[in-house]
C-alpha cells in the first residue's frame, strides 16, 4: 500500500514551510497502504545504444552477492536508523541467497530471520490480490471487461457514462480520488468487515474509468472483496487456499490480526530505530495491504511467477496468464514505463522489468522481477529511517549498475530549441492521485510538481531528484524529449496543439499521471497561502505583544466605539484562522506517524477545527469592515492603514482557501 506518507502530510509540510517563510514544494512522495499519499519512485529505463559495449558486470554468483550486500546493507541501515531488513534473491529457479540484516526487535536485539521473521511489505500485497483476480479469471468467474456491480452485493454509481471494470482496477485507472480515512488502525475495535469498509464511503470519481491512472487502495480492495463474493470464501482463507497452500508459504498471513501462531515471529516497526516500537497496523481494506510475510516465504511468490505460475510442482497461474499480467496494458511513449495487470514496469538499463513497492507507516519494500533473466529481487525493512537516506531504492540500484549495468549511450546533442521548449514545459502540474472532493484537496494544491526552466536550458522536475536529493537535470535530444544529463533518465512531454497534456519520466511508475495545473489550481495558490499565513500569524502574533506594550509604558489605546470593536474583532478572526490552519497541521503531522487519528473517532477534533474556522470565515466581515472605517480615520497612520488593507486581503485569501479547497464540509469523508 502505497505510503507517500499521507497526502495530509504534504499540507502539513506546506504549512510548516509558510511558518519558515521558505516557498518550498514538495513532488510525489512514496505512497502508502494507501494515503500515505502516496509512490516510490521507479526505477530508471535506458534504450541500449548499439554497437556500444557496456559497463563490466560482475557475474551473478552467491558467494559475490552475499558478499556485497553484506558490505552494503549494515551500513546503510546503521546510516539511516533502520533496526532491520531482509534481502532476498532468486535465480534460476531457486533461492540464490536470502538473509535478515540487524534486529526485529531493537530491546530484545532478535536478528532478522528471513525464514521465521514477519515483515508488513504493504502494497506488495497487492500481488497476491491481483493474482487471485487471475486464478479466477482463468475458471472464466470473473470477465475483465465486465462491470464490476456484477460481482458486488452493493452499487458503485456509474460516472462519465462508463462502468468500471476489472481491467480498470487492476491498472489503477478506476478514476476513484485518494483516501486516508480509515486507512490504517491500531486497535482491533476500528477493524470492521472488508465489505463495511468499502461500503462506508465509495470514493468520489475523478476520471472516466480505464483513461487516467490514478493509485486506488480502494480499487484494490474492491477486486478482494469480488475475489471474496465469487469464489464464496473469504479472502483471507481464499489466499492461504489458493496461493499460500499450494507454495508452502506456511509464514504468511493476511489474518488480523496475527494469529497466535505467527504474532512471536512479527517484526517490530519503527519510525527510527533509536525511537519507541510502533503498534501493529492494522488495515480495514486487507486485500490493498494487510500481508504479514517472511523473506523465504516471498521467494516462492517471485518464482512462481518468474516460472509462469509455477513452483515446486504447484501451478498457481496458467502461463499464458502470468504472461499477460507481466506484459503492458496500455501504450506508452517508448522510454517511459507502462503498466501491466496488476505489476507495473520498473525497466531499467535496457532490461524487462516488473515489480511492485509496497509501505506502511513503518514497514517499506519492493520486488522487482527481471524477467528475461528468471531474477526474483525483494527487499524490505522495518524501519521508515530517516528521510532521503532509504535502503531498498539504492540498494536495487547498485544490485542493476553492479549485475546488468546500462549499455553506455551514445552521446546526443542538446537541440537548438532547448530553451523554447523547456520554457512551454515549464511551470506547476498535478498528480491524478489525490483528493478533490474534501480537505484533503489543498494539499493537491499545495505540493504540486513543478518543472523548471534552468540557467543552462536544461529543465528539472523537483519530484526527479539523485541521490543526494537534487533534482536531475534533462536536457532536450529530440523534440519535446530530455535526456538526464550525465544519467539514464528520461524526461517526456506530450504536447498537442502548443499546449502540455501530460509529462512522462522513466523514474517514476505508471500508477499515477502528471498534467499541467489549470489557472484556479496553479502555483500562484502555495504563495498566496505562504503571504496569506504570515500575515494572519503576525496580526495573531502582534495583538497581545502591543497590548503588553502600552501597558507597560502607560499609554492609551488610540481607538475607541465601534473602530475598537472592529480592531478586536478582526484580530480574533485572525487567531481563529492561524488556530484552524495550526490546528491541521498539528493533527497531520501527528497523524503522519500515527495513521489512527484519520479514523471516524477523531472527528470530533476535525470539527472543533472547523467550528474555529467558520468562526474565521464570519471574522473576514470584521477585517474587511476594519480596513474600510479605518480608511475616514485621519488621525491613523498610513503605515497602519496599509497593514489593516494587509489583514483584510490575507481574510479575503483564507475565505478563498477554504471554500475553493473545500476545507468546511458536511462530509468527513477523505
Amino acid at each position: 500500500m502505497k505510503m507517500r506518507v499521507l497526502m495530509g502530510a504534504a499540507f502539513a509540510l506546506c504549512i510548516a514551510a509558510t511558518a519558515n517563510a521558505q516557498p518550498k514544494t514538495t513532488g510525489p512522495a512514496p505512497q502508502p497502504p494507501g494515503p500515505r499519499i502516496a509512490s516510490p519512485l521507479a526505477p530508471e529505463v535506458v534504450s541500449p545504444a548499439p554497437g556500444v559495449p557496456a559497463e563490466p558486470a560482475h557475474e551473478l554468483t552467491a558467494s559475490d552477492l552475499g558478499a556485497w550486500l553484506d558490505g552494503f546493507v549494515p551500513y546503510a541501515i546503521a546510516r539511516a536508523d533502520v533496526a532491520g531488513a531482509e534481502v532476498v534473491v532468486v535465480k534460476d529457479g531457486a533461492v540464490l541467497f536470502e538473509k535478515g540484516y540487524g534486529v526485529s526487535d531493537v530491546k530484545t536485539q532478535a536478528p532478522v530471520d528471513p525464514k521465521r521473521t514477519l515483515f508488513r511489505p504493504g502494497s506488495i500485497s497487492k500481488l497476491f490480490t491481483w493474482t487471485s483476480v487471475m486464478q479466477l479469471v482463468e475458471q472464466h468467474k470473473i470477465d475483465l471487461d465486465a462491470d464490476i456491480n456484477t460481482y458486488l452485493d452493493f452499487k458503485i454509481p456509474q460516472a462519465y457514462g462508463k462502468p468500471i471494470t476489472m481491467r480498470d482496477l487492476m491498472t489503477h485507472r478506476p478514476g476513484f480520488e485518494e483516501t486516508i480515512k480509515n486507512l490504517l488502525a491500531t486497535d482491533t475495535k476500528d477493524l470492521v468487515p472488508l465489505r463495511e469498509a468499502l461500503v462506508r464511503w465509495v470514493p468520489e470519481r475523478m476520471f472516466p474509468p480505464g483513461e487516467v491512472p490514478a493509485y486506488s487502495n480502494y480499487g484494490a480492495a474492491l477486486a478482494g472483496y469480488i475475489v471474496q463474493r465469487v469464489s464464496g470464501e473469504p479472502f483471507e482463507e481464499y489466499v492461504e487456499r489458493h496461493i499460500f497452500a499450494p507454495l508452502h508459504m506456511d509464514h504468511s498471513t493476511f489474518r488480523q490480526p496475527l494469529p497466535k501462531a505467527l504474532a512471536a515471529d512479527m517484526s517490530k516497526g519503527y519510525m527510527l530505530a533509536s525511537g519507541d516500537p510502533k503498534p501493529y497496523e492494522l488495515v480495514p481494506m486487507s486485500p490493498a495491504g494487510a500481508l504479514a510475510t517472511t523473506g523465504d516465504d516471498i521467494s516462492r511468490f517471485m518464482l512462481a511467477h518468474l516460472n509462469n505460475g509455477s513452483y515446486g510442482g504447484a501451478q498457481i497461474l496458467k502461463p499464458e496468464t502470468a504472461r499477460m499480467m507481466h506484459g503492458r496494458v496500455y501504450p506508452v511513449p517508448d522510454g517511459t514505463l507502462a503498466m501491466g495487470l496488476g505489476f507495473y514496469h520498473e525497466d531499467r538499463n535496457g532490461i524487462d522489468i516488473v515489480g511492485h513497492g509496497g509501505d506502511t507507516v513503518y514497514f517499506h519494500s519492493d520486488l522487482h522481477l527481471i524477467l528475461e533473466k528468471g531474477i526474483g529481487f525483494y527487499v524490505s525493512q522495518n524501519s521508515a529511517g530517516k528521510p532521503g537516506l532509504g535502503l531498498r531504492g539504492p540498494l536495487f540500484a547498485a544490485f542493476m549498475k553492479r549485475y546488468f549495468p546500462a549499455p553506455k549511450a551514445a552521446a546526443l546533442p542538446t537541440l537548438k530549441t532547448a530553451r523554447q521548449d523547456g520554457a512551454l514545459v515549464a511551470g506547476a502540474y498535478e498528480v491524478s492521485r489525490r483528493s478533490d472532493s474534501n480537505m484533503l484537496r489543498i494539499a493537491g494544491v499545495l505540493s504540486q510538481p513543478k518543472v523548471k526552466l534552468n540557467s543552462d536550458n536544461t529543465i528539472s522536475l523537483d519530484a526527479v531528484t539523485d541521490l543526494a536529493g537534487n533534482p536531475k537535470k534533462f536536457r532536450e535530444v529530440a523534440p519535446f524529449r530530455w535526456q538526464e544529463v550525465n544519467g539514464p533518465s528520461q524526461f517526456i512531454a506530450v504536447v498537442k496543439n502548443g499546449t502540455v497534456q501530460r509529462i512522462y519520466t522513466s523514474d517514476l511508475p505508471p500508477i499515477e499521471a502528471i498534467t499541467p495545473a489549470p489557472f484556479l489550481r496553479g502555483a500562484w495558490n502555495f504563495y498566496l497561502f505562504i503571504a496569506m499565513f504570515a500575515m494572519l500569524a503576525l496580526t495573531a502574533l502582534f495583538w497581545p505583544i502591543k497590548a503588553i506594550l502600552r501597558w507597560r509604558y502607560k499609554a492609551p489605546f488610540a481607538l475607541e466605539g465601534r473602530q475598537a470593536t472592529l480592531y478586536r474583532l478582526s484580530r480574533l478572526a485572525a487567531l481563529c484562522d492561524v488556530a484552524f490552519l495550526g490546528g491541521f497541521l498539528a493533527l497531520f503531522t501527528y497523524g503522519n506517524e500515527n495513521l489512527e487519528v484519520f479514523s471516524a473517532s477523531f472527528d470530533w477534533a476535525f470539527r472543533i477545527l472547523q467550528a474555529i474556522g467558520i468562526l474565521g470565515l464570519l471574522g473576514t466581515i470584521a477585517m474587511v469592515w476594519n480596513f474600510r472605517a479605518g480608511l475616514g480615520n485621519s488621525t491613523r497612520p498610513w503605515w497602519t492603514k496599509a497593514s489593516d488593507l494587509l489583514l483584510a486581503l490575507a481574510g479575503l485569501a483564507f475565505v478563498w482557501f477554504v471554500i475553493a479547497d473545500k476545507l468546511i464540509t458536511l462530509s468527513l469523508n477523505y
